[in-house]
């Protein structure tokens, strides 16, 4: 039995991390924002399950709570705070509107979310992982690293070519890093980001159970670049080969757009 630190750990990919990591008796942490679902998810694991859930309350577009975090993921390891031996960076989310006349402030937050967290939290995890001998870090990427489409596809780019770097760095250590690149999954990641997806094709799905199953997969064997289903292995050859002038016009073609 370890510990597990999950950001974005109430919704989507997060939330079913923490069931499936949960329901395999590893004791968890889990940060988001709202206290409310954490404490609901957090008696849910335990009478489920009867596992020892930590809640953490953090905006990780806000320093100040990114530092409450890594605080605790540089812990050794006590009887009160066990060590932390997977961190799961999943925390992130879509903009629906365009760069150049958005919202300058949210793209900020979205960078701070999706980008600088998961440097500051990989760092902190990484010291006391190397001094174990063991742990693993999931950063959770996105087959939109692939494509161009506007900052969310560059931050995802940025957490894919990061986790390679970490992973080459980590080789003899016993630590790991995986950069985990999902398509279009059946999350609320979407409605969120107001972003219609009736355009959308519906062999094209993933569910959360299956991508978080092969994640946690392709890390316990110490894959680095995991891409869930063989569709989205292929899409992905298929992008990286492709025309960029192809693949920046993909966008538009895809239905991805705002309500």
């Amino acid at each position: 039995m370890g510990t597990a630190l999950i950001t974005g750990a109430t919704a989507g990919l997060g939330l079913e991390f923490a069931w499936q990591l949960a329901i395999a008796k590893h004791n968890v942490i889990l940060v988001a924002r709202n206290e409310e679902r954490l404490q609901e998810v957090a008696r849910q694991l335990r009478g489920a399950t009867g596992v020892e859930v930590e809640v953490l309350v953090a905006n990780l577009a806000k320093s100040a709570d990114v530092q409450k975090v890594a605080r605790r993921l540089r812990s050794a390891g006590t009887a009160e705070q066990p060590r932390v031996g997977l961190l799961v960076n999943n925390a992130g989310f879509g903009i629906a509107e365009r760069f150049v006349d958005g919202n300058l402030n949210r793209e900020i937050e979205a960078l701070n979310v999706m980008v600088r967290a998961v440097l500051v939290l990989s760092r902190a995890a990484v010291g006391q992982m190397v001094t174990a001998g063991r742990g693993a870090i999931i950063n959770i990427g996105s087959i939109a690293a692939l494509t161009a489409s506007g900052t969310y596809s560059a931050h995802k780019a940025w957490v894919r070519t990061f986790t390679e770097g970490l992973a080459a760095e980590l080789q003899g250590t016993g630590v790991t890093a995986t950069v985990v690149a999902p398509g279009l999954t059946r999350t609320e990641f979407h409605v969120r980001a107001e972003l219609s997806t009736r355009e959308l094709p519906e062999f094209g799905w993933l569910t959360p159970q299956r991508v978080v199953s092969e994640a946690l997969a392709d890390a316990r064997r110490g894959v680095v670049l995991s891409t869930p289903s063989k569709r989205y292995k292929a899409a992905a050859a298929l992008l990286r080969v492709a025309p960029r002038r192809m693949v920046r016009n993909l966008l538009a073609r895809t239905g991805l757009r705002a309500r």
